[in-house]
């Protein structure tokens, strides 16, 4: 089954040319990943009694451009499979045309995993009565994300197309934390983007972000980055050097979804 959702964008999710923030496209995905999943039934306040909830380990979205302040966007989801303790929504996104019609201007695949709150570890319950029937099946074609490697900031000269590098500290404050007591997964990208523009706003792009580890009120984070000529590769480490967060932004020449 597929849900739709319609959203107007509002002046506090635009950045300065008027244009919808990435962070703040991905957190409309999310709420409304969360919202459909409330109405199916399999949504946090089903999860809470069990002592679980829903994280996210991956986003891969690509996007004609991000809308403009007032204009409407339409978002389509669905899940495509419950499978390996993971389960992987897919989206469309539109906007309407002055004859009725609907543009095709991005497409987003996410992949959630169920969180024990108390062992703080991905479980496996979509064997339970809950998830019975919640899967559409419909798969959503998208190139496989890049490979991730480490960015070795002292050791520059193997990066030879590298244009721009650097790192920034953050330190994880009250602000910071959601509702599962750990940094909400959109304030990672808000701080990749603040590190370095990334892309063009109103050109084709693709965003690939996996998250790899929690992070708590008064963690130190570092975000490096490493910009070339058409995309920005980010590293979030924390204070130890493990790696918390990976992730891409490209310029690419059309959406392949």
């Amino acid at each position: 089954m597929k849900y739709r959702h319609s959203i107007i964008i509002p002046y506090q999710d635009v950045d300065a040319t008027r244009r919808l923030r990435l962070y703040s496209m991905e957190n409309y995905l999310l709420n409304i990943a969360g919202k459909v999943a409330d109405e199916m039934g399999i949504g946090i306040p089903a999860l809470l009694p069990m002592n679980y909830t829903w994280i996210i380990t991956h986003l891969n979205m690509e996007m004609l451009y991000l809308p403009k302040h007032g204009e409407e966007m339409i978002v389509e989801t669905w899940i495509e499979r419950n499978a390996h303790m993971l389960s992987v929504r897919d989206f469309r996104i539109y906007t309407p045309e002055s004859d009725g019609a609907e543009k095709l201007i991005g497409c987003a695949k996410s992949v959630w995993a169920v969180l024990d709150l108390t062992s703080r570890e991905i479980v496996n319950i979509f064997d339970q009565p809950i998830f019975e029937g919640v899967v559409d099946g419909e798969v959503l074609n998208m190139a496989r994300a890049p490979r991730f490697r480490s960015i070795q900031l002292d050791n520059l000269e193997d990066d030879f197309a590298a244009m721009q590098a650097g790192e920034i500290l953050h330190e994880i404050q009250y602000s910071d934390v959601d509702y599962n007591c750990h940094c909400n997964s959109c304030k990672y990208l808000e701080w990749m983007v603040n590190a370095v523009r990334a892309f063009d706003n109103q050109k084709p792009f693709r965003l690939d972000i996996n998250y790899v580890k929690e992070l708590y009120q008064g963690d130190t984070m570092y975000t490096r980055f490493l910009k070339t000529s058409n995309a920005v590769q980010y590293q979030q480490v924390d204070e130890n050097g493990t790696t918390c967060c990976n992730a891409m932004i490209s310029q690419i020449e059309n959406i392949g979804c």
